[in-house]
């Protein structure tokens, strides 16, 4: 039995005591397209020569969604994004409501969201859709949890991810729907995934609690990918997790959960 889906592992995460040119092989070889983070921080030589064929990767370097500064910096950094995604055929190029640093929190921590910044944030997404139609690309725009480990970044929510692109509804901007950060906070994944449906670019997946593959806490992962399968969902699925104990047993336990 195979999976329906187009399985992807986040190399960030996983065997950190070997280069990563070694786990973008790696992952290669055992049959696993590859996520990236900031493409900043790597030689983009040795990813070009790595041979791995790229999910997804950070898709700005700097800016915000809901002010002009922001957002003229998103549009900037997206568009250094755009070249180096082409140079290495990555297929998403990803997006958060704000700049993250440290440990993941936001570089402009954000405690209430108002109006006018929905409207602008709208306005941002729309001029990315833009860039992507222009360049041929897809961005996306991940939710993330709050209370866990990104309090104060705006639009974190998959409610709000959800409620932007689709206002926005342009083939160019697609939800990177993280399963793991949703399941903190809002749940009720299947119907999630089944409202999310016609905009999703791509699922990502970690157990809570813990952030660990599939197996290791309270979702029950086989059970979602049945309801993706039944809804017809066929696109890619990122397991963006650290292991419990073995890495090679992590992704094998991703794997499984997801073959249905």
């Amino acid at each position: 039995m195979t999976s329906p889906f187009t399985l992807a592992v986040c190399a960030e995460m996983l065997w950190q005591d070997k280069p990563m040119a070694w786990r973008l092989r790696h992952l290669t070889e055992l049959g696993f397209q590859c996520g990236i983070w900031n493409w900043g921080n790597h030689d983009l030589a040795m990813l070009e020569k790595s041979g791995a064929v790229f999910s997804s990767m950070t898709g700005y370097v700097t800016g915000r969604l809901a002010d002009d500064a922001g957002a003229a910096d998103l549009l900037a950094t997206a568009e250094q994004s755009i070249a180096i995604g082409k140079r290495l055929n990555v297929a998403r190029l990803n997006l958060h409501g704000t700049g993250l640093g440290d440990r993941g929190l936001p570089v402009t921590p954000c405690e209430t969201v108002t109006p006018a910044m929905w409207l602008k944030a709208r306005d941002t997404l729309n001029r990315i859709a833009d860039l992507a139609e222009k360049h041929g690309v897809v961005f996306m725009l991940e939710n993330l949890n709050l209370p866990v480990d990104h309090p104060g970044v705006p639009f974190a929510l998959a409610k709000d991810t959800l409620a932007l692109v689709s206002s926005v509804n342009r083939p160019g901007l697609k939800l990177n729907l993280d399963l793991y950060h949703a399941q903190i906070g809002e749940g009720n994944l299947i119907e999630l995934c089944r409202a999310c449906q016609p905009w999703i670019g791509e699922i990502q997946v970690a157990d809570v609690p813990g952030r660990m593959e599939p197996g290791t806490g309270e979702i029950n992962y086989a059970g979602v990918a049945r309801g993706l399968k039944q809804m017809g969902y066929r696109g890619p699925v990122c397991m963006e997790a650290h292991a419990s104990g073995d890495a090679d047993a992590a992704v094998e336990a991703f794997r499984a959960a997801f073959t249905v």
